[in-house]
């Protein structure tokens, strides 16, 4: 029976690169399903990243704007934050919808 599988496939060069392989894409801790979800994982968090990056872009823009313009800063207050003067009565009007 042995005698019927070629000689390259009993050498023990070709037999332990055979086993070298199969070990390094399925069984070792880096093997190549690990390694694929490792750089889709990657690039999802490097979109993110670039989503963030952007998202603090326009953060800084609309808080130098805000700073530059006392008007603005007090619309700001009073509407996201419903601060008012002293003295001063707010009232909040809320729509109800059907």
């Amino acid at each position: 029976m042995l005698q019927r599988i070629p000689k390259i496939f009993r050498n023990f060069y070709f037999i332990t690169t055979f086993l070298f392989i199969v070990w390094m894409l399925f069984f070792d801790s880096n093997d190549f399903i690990t390694q694929y979800r490792m750089r889709r994982q990657l690039s999802e968090e490097e979109e993110r990243k670039e989503y963030y990056l952007e998202m603090m872009a326009e953060v800084q823009k609309d808080r130098e704007e805000l700073m530059s313009n006392p008007e603005l800063l007090e619309k700001f207050a009073r509407e996201k934050y419903l601060m008012k003067r002293p003295k001063e009565d707010v009232f909040i009007i809320v729509r109800k919808e059907d």
